[in-house]
């Protein structure tokens, strides 16, 4: 019995840092002010920028929400957005690329803006979505291939933390071509043990192929450097499968 829970409570092992910024680009953010649940204002999206490239980081995409019932952004109101933060870094001299994408929620209406509208994506049709944390969209496998169909390349958001999708649910999407983002700090049970151990399992099955910082707040950038001495962390970049560099 003492061994289990000596076992149970068992620290994490603590390697030697290795900086986030090998990554080059953060590919998943919310850091357009006041257009989401991320920043604000200004005045703490170039805080968070800040410390983004305090962690090596050369560029970043971000991705404000794009959600029918909560965030009803537009690709002119994240351009403009854009176009704000951009003018800012430039005035301060902060040395750090800014571009803009979306986090698009597969909901009723998706489908719509698929067949209407301009969808913001990255590095040659790259689209990243995101569904309900607890159910699945009945529409999700038409939205797939819809996508699929157009020639965008699919890129699911945070894995990880979708109760309804186990490992073998995502070698099947893997398996149709979708490409899987996880968290940094899944790694550390920012959002929850499940969450964690499934990304432990991803990297473990060399799924992985995007990672994002998924920051919000300064909150998260705070914590963003105690990932780089997470074993996991070390072996998903060992791992050869991530992309971040290449956008």
């Amino acid at each position: 019995m003492a061994s289990f829970f000596k076992r149970l409570f068992k620290k994490e092992e603590i390697l030697e840092p290795l900086p986030l910024g090998v990554l080059k680009t953060d590919m998943h953010s919310h850091l357009i002010p006041g257009i989401d649940d991320g920043s604000p204002d200004l005045e703490t999206s170039i805080a968070l920028l800040k410390k983004i490239k305090s962690l090596g980081y050369k560029k970043v995409i971000t991705t404000p929400h794009i959600m029918s019932d909560y965030y009803k952004n537009t690709p002119e109101i994240i351009k403009a957005g854009l176009k704000t933060l951009q003018e800012e870094v430039k005035k301060q001299n902060i040395d750090i690329t800014v571009e803009a994408a979306a986090e698009y929620y597969i909901d009723f209406d998706f489908t719509d803006k698929l067949e209407n509208e301009e969808l913001l994506t990255f590095d040659n049709r790259k689209i990243l979505v995101e569904t309900s944390f607890l159910h699945i969209p009945q529409n999700f496998d038409d939205v797939i291939f819809a996508l699929q169909l157009k020639k965008y390349k699919v890129i699911l958001a945070h894995p990880e933390r979708y109760q309804f999708m186990d490992i073998n649910f995502l070698k099947t999407l893997k398996n149709k071509g979708v490409m899987l983002q996880l968290n940094i700090l899944s790694l550390m049970g920012m959002y929850g043990s499940e969450a964690k151990q499934k990304a432990h399992q991803l990297i473990d099955n060399m799924m992985v192929d995007y990672v994002g910082t998924d920051c919000h707040n300064i909150h998260h950038a705070d914590l963003l450097p105690s990932c780089e001495t997470l074993p996991y962390w070390h072996k998903l970049m060992n791992s050869g499968t991530v992309r971040n560099a290449s956008l």
